[in-house]
This record gives structure tokens, sequence and C-alpha cells, in this order.
């Protein structure tokens, strides 16, 4: 293939570690291993999408097999290895996508390739791309022979999902997490690409690509592709016609949207989003810019424009620096919440078009009631308005009941004072205390139960406790394990609500008397017995004798 034909990510792929942008760490580490001949068994790159993991796993490979050595590495005339690992075909390095073998036999076939040394390179390597995509078996079946392979094999693997590699198989690899590339690198290595090409693009539309790769050189270099592919060779590309090629639009628009939300113009806010959904801008895209812009009013004041993130320009920075002064973060954090639960909205809305404009709408009245609530902050703030009054109560020394006076007389428009209610709550606590009820057996205790509707209590009391003893404000019981874990909680409180005192309930060891339910067994099983002994069961047994007795009902008066 014609060097010139190929696309810009295949046709710049680094060649050396020299070559390598924003990993400088990782290829120091790995040269030095390298150079003084102690490269680790097996290799683990792992990251982001085009952070040049599969390059490495070339380059390690070639400096390994080089027949000039690591110090010389090939870079413009190659050596006989160097020039087939950069295609791919070289007898002793395997390239495999473990997207596509991902089964055991595939493992067991590397693993018998493995036992021939070299035919023509100083190691044998295998480099196995996405290898999170192997299954367990095929993970399991590699362990040993990655553990201790022959002195002359390698393995390199690279992964963009490191979680999904077993424990077992990361601790046997020398692992790199290799880094997004920061915006300054990447937009000066992509400059530089732009000029070889004799591209004519500005440097806004180049750092729109860098905002768009976030990080991943392929990306940056598929996208300046693509530009140089779309732009008219007489003129040059600008920050507009790269966002109309991307998809992107113009912070600007956003940044006038939100002054229309805050000074609550409806017409102008629709309008404005028309105009950017008519752009061919997604909804997603859109609520997800829309959230950048609140990140930057948010923090604005921490924000440098001259650093490595290329998303601002001059005005836009100054016109948020405006609105960000005259908003507060409350409302800031509110529509931040509130855009992250309409992104969960779109997937089951049909029409995401108007669910765009409902949810711009009602940032304008969810605004609105904010900015009321803000206003009324001292009415609506209960707590804030319970400390205010006992800080004057403290203040001019006043009596507690001058200042429940001075309390009660003061009116709150939207809601019932906090204060208020409290001052209320000992009345009613007073006249319970008058109606004391006197609770003089077990008895008369599940008689209560009853009447107040405390059926839950009645039940337990009835069934799985049995009394040792009742005394004055003291109950001892022992129990079954059926008995509910807050029982003597719910009992203590009905009892202090009831009689106006404190009671104990404890728990013995003692077998106690027999519960109302085992005396109703008892009972039953003895006049069970006594009409089985009459004659008109006997001649009920004659006509059918199968016929057997198995319960009996009380009257509820007897």
């Amino acid at each position: 293939m014609n060097n010139n034909s190929k696309v810009l990510a295949l046709k710049y792929r680094p060649k050396t570690f020299k070559d390598l942008i924003g990993q400088e760490v990782v290829a120091q580490t790995i040269f030095n291993s390298i150079k003084n001949d102690k490269s680790a068994n097996a290799y683990l790159f792992t990251g982001i999408r085009g952070v040049g993991k599969t390059t490495i796993a070339r380059i390690v490979a070639k400096s390994l097999n080089c027949l000039n050595g690591i110090n010389k590495l090939c870079s413009e005339k190659m050596c006989e290895n160097c020039e087939a690992i950069s295609k791919s075909n070289h007898i002793d390095v395997l390239e495999m996508d473990a997207a596509s073998k991902t089964g055991v036999d595939d493992v067991r076939d590397l693993i018998e390739f493995s036992r021939y040394g070299p035919s023509s390179a100083k190691y044998k390597i295998f480099i196995i791309d996405e290898v999170h995509m192997l299954s367990k078996q095929a993970f399991n079946a590699l362990l040993k022979t990655l553990e201790e392979p022959p002195e002359y094999l390698k393995f390199i693997f690279a992964t963009t999902e490191i979680k999904k590699i077993p424990v077992t198989v990361v601790s046997r690899c020398q692992r790199f997490d290799l880094s997004r590339v920061d915006s300054k690198s990447l937009f000066e290595f992509i400059k530089k690409v732009k000029d070889k090409e004799e591209g004519k693009i500005n440097d806004e539309a180049l750092k729109l690509i860098i905002k768009i790769s976030e990080g991943s050189v392929r990306d940056a270099l598929s996208l300046l592709d693509r530009a140089m592919l779309n732009q008219d060779q007489s003129a040059e590309l600008d920050l507009k016609d790269a966002q109309k090629i991307f998809g992107y639009f113009d912070k600007s628009y956003l940044i006038n949207l939100f002054k229309f939300i805050f000074k609550g113009d409806e017409k102008k806010v629709i309008e404005i989003y028309q105009t950017i959904y008519n752009q061919g801008v997604e909804p997603k895209i859109f609520l997800n810019d829309f959230l950048e812009i609140l990140y930057y009013i948010k923090n604005i004041s921490s924000i440098k424009l001259y650093g490595n993130n290329f998303s601002l320009n001059d005005e836009d920075f100054k016109e948020i620096e405006i609105i960000s002064n005259n908003t507060s973060s409350e409302i800031i954090l509110l529509f931040w919440q509130f855009t992250i639960k309409t992104l969960g909205e779109l997937d089951i809305v049909s029409n995401q078009n108007i669910s765009m404009e409902m949810f711009l709408i009602r940032l304008l009245y969810l605004k609105e009631n904010k900015m009321d609530d803000s206003q009324e902050k001292v009415n609506l703030n209960n707590e804030q308005y319970l400390n205010n009054n006992i800080n004057k109560s403290e203040k001019f020394n006043l009596s507690k009941e001058e200042n429940n006076l001075e309390v009660k007389n003061k009116t709150i428009s939207q809601i019932k004072n906090f204060f208020q209610e409290e001052n209320l709550k000992p009345e009613k606590k007073i006249e319970t205390k008058l109606m004391k009820i006197e609770i003089k057996n077990f008895e008369e205790l599940i008689k209560l139960c009853n009447e107040k509707k405390e059926l839950k209590l009645k039940y337990e009391l009835e069934t799985n406790v049995n009394l040792v003893s009742f005394t004055d404000q003291r109950i001892e019981l022992s129990f079954n394990e059926n008995l509910d874990k807050d029982f003597v909680k719910e009992l203590t409180f009905k009892l202090h609500e009831w009689t106006g005192q404190r009671w104990i309930i404890a728990f013995s060891k003692k077998t106690g008397q027999l519960s109302k339910k085992q005396n109703l067994e008892i009972e039953k099983y003895k006049v069970i017995e006594e009409v089985k002994s009459q004659d008109i069961y006997k001649k009920v047994q004659e006509l059918f004798p199968d016929a057997e007795l198995i319960d009996i009902k009380f009257k509820e008066n007897e």
C-alpha cells in the first residue's frame, strides 16, 4: 500500500519509544528493563482506546528482536525483523485477537506452538489483543506457561477492561496503565501532522478535535483525517465548519440559553434550543454539553483560561464568569441533579426533541420557585426561624412563658410554625397523664390491648409468652422462639402511654404459667375427649366409620 494512501492513524503510528506521546514513564521503564536484560515474562497494557496499547506491544517486540539492538532501534531504514513485525507477518511474533479466538482450544494451540524455539529472532513473542475476551477456561490453561515460560518466550497482553481479567493472570504480568494523552501534547502532535499533510485548519478547529477525542491519539488522527477530507482546498477550516462536520455546536449558544433561563424568558429559550437542534445535535449530546456548562458556572473561579483544557475561549470564559457571579450554588446544583435525571428519562421517551423543550421549560419554573424560596427563606426555614427566636429570648432575657407567647403571636403565610406545634405537644401530654389507666393483672393487659386495637401485642401476649409474675409496674415472662424482636420495646412504650408510668419487662428462665393459647388447646382436648365418650358421637361413627372429631369452636359468650 502506498504510504500516502494510508489513513493518518496508521501513517503516523509510532515506531520507536521516542515517537510515543503521553506515555513517557511507561516507555522509559520498558526501555531500561530491556536494555539491562531484565525484561518481564509477560507485559500487560491497559487503558482507553487509542492511547497506544497495541503500538507499544509491537515496539516492545521490535526492541527484543531488533538486529541493531535497543540502543539503535530501527525507525526509518528497518532490519529484517523490525520490518516483518511492523507488517504483522513475522514468523516468531504472533498477534492474536482474543475477541475472535476466545476458547480454550485456541490457547492450547498457542501453548503447543510455544514449545518450539524461535526460528529467526531472539525471542518468540505472543501479542494478545483484547485479552479480557478470553474465556475462564482459556485463562486457566494459560496460567502455568505464563508463570514459568521458556527463556525464549514472551507474552504481551492489551486490554481496555482490566477488571475482567482474573487476578491470577494480572499477578503474573508486569502491568502498565496507559493514561489519556493530555490536551497540550495531543494538540502539538496533530498540529505537526496537519502541517506535514499541508492541511488548512486553524487552531480553534484543532482544539475542538482534541476535545472530542478525549485523550485518544487514534481518535484525534481519525477526526483530523475527516476534517481534511471535508475542507475546501482554497479556504482554511475554522471552528464553525468543524462544528458542522463533527455535529458539535458553538458553546456561545448554550451560554445564551443559560442567560435567558435565568431571566425567565421562555420564548427565547425555546428559540435558541431549536436553533441548536436544527444543527443536527442529538439530545444526549446537548444534555452532556449542558452539564459541562453547569460545571464551568459552578467552578469558574478555579479554572485557568490558558491551561490544557481547550473547551473555553476568552469570550465564553468572561460570559460564564458573569453568570457565575449572579447565580447561587444551590440553583446550579439543583439544575445539575435535574439534568442527570432527564438523561435517564430520554430512553423511555419516543420524541426526544419535545422532551428537551419540556426539560428547559421545567427548569424555568424550577428556577422561579427556587428564587421565591430564597426570598422568603426566613419564613420557610423553620429551623432558622426557631433559632432566631431563641437567640432573641436570650438577648432580652425573656422568660419561657413570655417567649412562647411572642412566638405564638407570629404568623407564617406558607406553612404552620414548627415552634407552635412544639408548644401544643406538652398540653397533649398533660391530658394523657390525667387519663391514667390502671392494669392490675395479665388478663387486664390482654383485654386492654384488644380495646386499644393493638392486635399484634395481643397476639404475642396470648401466643408466644408465658407469665412468670405480674407485680407493680414489673412483668416477668418466659418466651418461645417465635416472639417478635420488637415486642419488649413496643409493650414498654404502650404501657407508658396508657398508664403514664415506667414499666419493667423482664425475661425469666422459669417456665411460667401456660399461655392463653396453650390453655385453650388443653381445654379443647378435654372437651373433644368428653364429646367422644357421648352416645351421639358413637352413633355418628356407626354411620360414618371414617369420621373423626378434630376441632371445636367455643362461642364468644362461653
